[in-house]
């Protein structure tokens, strides 16, 4: 604790006697100044104890010493040390009125002890509170390096380091989830960070801000020391950092920073591994697959997985997204990147997945007028659940539905539904509907002169698979009347009815363009 102005009076040698005050004693004293000015404000920074002997004041004017009080303590002095036995044989007693007016202590300094003498004890004060600061840091430093060294990870470092501070902490990883918190109870109040995170983490690490207000004053720190930061630190405490504190959270950053480096060369190498793993599953060597990934694999192969592809200018935040899921539940995943795509196998029901899936439905989401940043701007094709021995089949899956998502303009697309839907939705682009205008354009035209109504004819005797009773009935016609329409249809295509592909190619076409109208 810094020195006080209680602490001075209790100071055996200085023999110092409280005359007005005396409820304002635990004040800090920040420094003791000696000023004979009329006006010493301007030359003061607050906190300090003035020493004074009064040679140029009139002390015993109250008007004088109220106008000359209240300047210091609107300027924050701690207190006033008036020597006796110099100017004035005793403290004058319109001093101590006004002092006790404002609130501001007055000390009486007796003959004998010196300014100087004053002015050392605070000196030495200050100096042994800064020497229990700094060794405190350092005792909490080594705390966290033996914490770091003997394996406790992120989370013992966050608990060890809310102890430290008297306060809460909690580690984030680049997407703004909760890694790790500690004590217990700040989890909700950690969680209210994210955007706090998100918004420090779009700054150049390191990168540091303070959020709250004065009871709950929590400061964010990001980990890091590239162009991205791995993740975030928040200390929240009841007031600012002090010595000992600042060295803690300054300590743990260095080793929270450390430990992110370490984990991204290990992932580094996990993805090398990850790769040659994959590319063994596609090569259709599920064997030797299981043999090389062993520990860090095998509990993937040995469950059904999903295969994913992803495909974004940076799909970073999508793959982030998983990460953290996956750790948070103790997922294995493999995830092995390919220019500007990212393979991915994930438990099938698991949290990966489900982050992908939440994450995707969230782009899909988003309002048309929002503007579209890069990094998020991504498409999934997502395989059916498989098995190492079904890891090629899972691929194409992926691509197929990857394809469908570009073209449908979706984040996520799931094989299901192309196998369970209907094919029509697969051919709704421009391409497609073009061929069918192409294809119908004669027909209609020649509707559109009042010559006939061979669309419709045509439609209603294809869904009838060319019964010609049954197609006439819906269209309210004789038979001989939809016959001669349907020769008609011959003569302008040029092209036979009789012929499987012309009447599949027709169809497709009336119910391609049926759909972009919005007809049934």
């Amino acid at each position: 604790m810094p020195p006080t102005l209680a602490s001075l009076v209790q100071h055996p040698s200085l023999r110092l006697r409280v005359r007005a005050g005396a409820d304002q004693l635990t004040t800090p004293v920040r420094w003791a100044h000696a000023s004979e000015l009329a006006d010493p404000v301007p030359y003061m920074d607050g906190g300090e104890l003035l020493l004074i002997t009064a040679t140029n004041l009139d002390a015993e004017d109250p008007g004088t010493m109220r106008r000359y009080v209240r300047r210091l303590a609107a300027a924050e002095v701690a207190g006033i040390g008036f020597a006796v036995g110099v100017t004035y044989d005793e403290v004058p007693a319109a001093l101590v009125e006004a002092a006790e007016e404002a609130g501001l202590p007055l000390l009486e300094v007796p003959r004998r002890t010196p300014f100087i003498a004053i002015s050392k004890a605070v000196s030495a004060a200050i100096a042994a509170d800064q020497y229990r600061a700094v060794t405190a840091g350092f005792e909490a430093q080594r705390e966290l390096t033996r914490a770091a060294l003997v394996g406790e990870g992120p989370a013992g470092l966050v608990t060890r380091l809310a102890a430290q501070v008297d306060g809460w902490a909690a580690l984030y990883d680049t997407s703004g989830a909760v890694v790790a918190v500690a004590p217990d109870w700040a989890a909700r109040r950690a969680a209210r960070l994210t955007g706090d995170v998100r918004r420090l983490g779009d700054r150049a690490a390191p990168a540091s801000a303070v959020v709250g207000g004065p009871e709950d004053r929590v400061e964010l720190q990001s980990l890091g020391t590239g162009r991205l930061a791995r993740g975030a630190l928040a200390v929240g405490t009841g007031a600012s950092l002090g010595t000992a504190e600042r060295y803690a959270v300054h300590s743990a950053v260095a080793l929270l920073t450390l430990t992110t480096a370490r984990s991204r060369s290990l992932q580094d190498a996990e993805q090398r591994l990850g790769a040659a793993v994959l590319q063994m599953l596609l090569a259709g060597q599920p064997d030797h697959a299981r043999a090389v990934a062993g520990d860090l694999y095998g509990a993937l192969l040995d469950a059904p997985f999903r295969l994913l592809i992803a495909e974004a200018s940076d799909p970073a935040t999508l793959t982030e997204t998983m990460e953290a899921a996956a750790a948070r539940s103790g997922e294995t995943l493999l995830m092995v990147p390919e220019g500007d795509r990212v393979v991915v196998l994930a438990a099938d029901g698991g949290a990966a997945v489900g982050a992908c899936a939440a994450y995707a439905q969230a782009q899909d989401d988003r309002p048309a007028r929002e503007p579209v940043k890069e990094d998020t701007d991504v498409a999934v094709g997502l395989s059916a659940p498989a098995g190492p021995i079904a890891a090629s089949s899972a691929y194409k899956q992926a691509e197929q539905a990857l394809s469908v998502a570009r073209r449908r303009g979706r984040a996520l697309v799931e094989h299901e539904e192309l196998a369970t839907g209907s094919v029509l939705p697969l051919l709704a682009d421009d391409a497609v509907r073009a061929f069918a205008d192409g294809m119908l354009r004669p027909l209609r035209e020649h509707d559109a002169k009042g010559r006939g109504d061979l669309v419709a004819s045509l439609r209603a005797w294809l869904s009838r698979h060319g019964q010609w009773d049954a197609a006439a009935a819906d269209l309210g016609v004789h038979r001989h009347t939809l016959r001669y329409r349907m020769r008609r249809v011959e003569e302008i295509l040029g092209r036979s009815l009789d012929d499987p592909d012309v009447r599949m190619e027709l169809w497709l076409a009336l119910k391609t363009t049926a759909a972009s109208s919005g007809t049934p």
